[in-house]
Formats: C-alpha cells, sequence, structure tokens
C-alpha cells in the first residue's frame, strides 16, 4: 500500500512539457562549443550549460549575469514546466533584483537527461550549487535558494543542509506529497518531498509566498511551514492568489502586513482539504 501510495504521489509530481519546449545547439559562432538555447532571445549575459549528477544524470542549467549583483538564486521551477518556459522570467528576475540567477531543469525535463524522480531533484540541485561555487566562485553565504511549488522539495532538501546561507524563498510550496492528496496529518514513511518535516532544520531566514485561493497546493501548506520556520520572514499571502498567477497580482494586492502576529485575520482562512489534483491545474 505505502509503495503504490508513493508512487502514486511522484506521477502527480512529474508533468515535464512534451515536447519540450527547446533545444540545445552549439553555437557554430564560438570556438569554445558553447551552447545555447533555441526557442528563446539569445542573450549574451546568459551560460547554457550541461551540469553531471553524482546520479549518472546530465542536467541543463542557465546562469544569467548580472553585472552589479551581490547576490546568487538558484531557482527551482514547478513541476509543469522548463528552462525554456521560464527563461525570459529568469532574465527578468535577475534585472529587477539585481541578482545572477541560476535555474537548472530536473532529470527528465526539458534537455535534461534520465527519469524525474524525488531523489533525482535532490541530486539535480546538488549539481546546480556545486557549478555556482566551483565555477563561478559564488560563497554559500551569498545564495538564496528559491523554490516554486515541487521546487520546494528539493529547495528545503539543500537548505536543511547548508547552514550559511543568505535566505530561502518557498514560493507556493507544498508539505509533502501525499498531503497534496489527502489531508493527512502525519508523515508517513512512503511519503515524498517531507518539507514540513525538513523546514526546522533550515538555519537562514524563510520567505513563504502562497496564494489564500490556490486550488491546487491549499494555502494552508503555505501557512504550515511558514509556523514551522526557525527564522521566520514576513510571509507574503497573496489575497485571491491562485497556483499559477501570483506574479499577476499588483503590488499593492500583494505587500504583506507591518504586524508581528503569527496570523493574519486579513486573510482568508484555507479550505480543508483537497482529495485530489487536476493536472490542468499545475502551473506551467
Amino acid at each position: 500500500m505505502g509503495a503504490m501510495t508513493s508512487s502514486v504521489a511522484a506521477k502527480f509530481a512529474f508533468f515535464p512539457p512534451d515536447p519540450p519546449s527547446y533545444r540545445l545547439v552549439v553555437d557554430e559562432s564560438s570556438d569554445s562549443g558553447k551552447l545555447k538555447m533555441t526557442d528563446v532571445s539569445e542573450r549574451a549575459n546568459v551560460d547554457v550549460l550541461k551540469l553531471k549528477t553524482k546520479r549518472g544524470t546530465e542536467i541543463v542549467a542557465a546562469y544569467v549575469k548580472n553585472p552589479v549583483a551581490s547576490l546568487t538564486v538558484l531557482y527551482s521551477h514547478g513541476n509543469a514546466a522548463d528552462l525554456g518556459q521560464m527563461y525570459d522570467l529568469f532574465c527578468e528576475l535577475s534585472v529587477h533584483l539585481r541578482v545572477n540567477l541560476m535555474g537548472y531543469d530536473y532529470t527528465g525535463y526539458g534537455q535534461s537527461s534520465g527519469k524525474p524522480t524525488e531523489q533525482n531533484t535532490y541530486a539535480d540541485i546538488e549539481a546546480a550549487y556545486r557549478c555556482l561555487e566551483e565555477t563561478y566562485g559564488v560563497k554559500e553565504e551569498d545564495v538564496i535558494l528559491y523554490g516554486q511549488s515541487v521546487g520546494s522539495g528539493p529547495t528545503l532538501d539543500l537548505a536543511a543542509r547548508l547552514s550559511r546561507l543568505r535566505a530561502v524563498v518557498l514560493h507556493s510550496p507544498i508539505m509533502s506529497g501525499i498531503r497534496v492528496m489527502y489531508p493527512v496529518k502525519r508523515t508517513y514513511w512512503f511519503d515524498i518531498y517531507k518539507n514540513i518535516d525538513k523546514i526546522p532544520l533550515v538555519k537562514c531566514p524563510v520567505l513563504v509566498i502562497h496564494g489564500t485561493k490556490d486550488d491546487v497546493v491549499d494555502f494552508s501548506h503555505g501557512k504550515q511551514l511558514w509556523e514551522h520556520c526557525v527564522v521566520k520572514y514576513e510571509p507574503l499571502w497573496i489575497k485571491g492568489g491562485n497556483h499559477c498567477d501570483l506574479e499577476l497580482f499588483p503590488e499593492e494586492k500583494s505587500r504583506p502586513s507591518t504586524s508581528t502576529e503569527k496570523s493574519r485575520p486579513s486573510v482568508d482562512q484555507p479550505e480543508k482539504g483537497r482529495n485530489s489534483i487536476d493536472r490542468s491545474d499545475l502551473e506551467v
């Protein structure tokens, strides 16, 4: 029963775009065999990389450089997107936030090899982080880990093992895989992405962003994760926000309260629980 439930949770967790939104080609104008992505705007400040993971797969990553940046964001995207779809957003975030940004495709996503699994995503983010350290000389204390939806899983797994991170951002995060499907109150051994158990191990400040009307990952996931943070940053509860539209809300609607209270009376109460999730509702 446990193995079956875990398998079902994994099937709900991963929806790589098929076909991928981009291809990899060698830049013929470069003598070094530099890679570039098709179907996206070519930018001189973006490096496209292939990274080997400790589990034997090869993933694709994109590193967006900002000359005035002092911090670097390592972004783990949602479960139904790939680098081609995230590319423009990554470039915009790098400009507006004045950060370097590395995004990567999970094993089995985009042009990354292999099959997506929970354990593979942990190896994937480790490979991306190792590249930041070894190739770009980024220091741990200058790294912000950003995890969106299922990307909160690899983000928190890595954050729980690094003690000097600058910060963690969780965007529509999940408490665990099984909890997305069933309103269970405890963690089972066969669950995946046991974020609710890992977040107390994170030593840096954590910002949680969640929509109060999220119909894919209930708002209660974000609230519970925030309540279990050791170092809490004022949360950003997007009133009326769903799972895939938080970036569309104007600033005045999404600005957090300055209250230091743990509960926020201005936001809607979460739904009681969800028995299933619809693939069409998953973020892209």
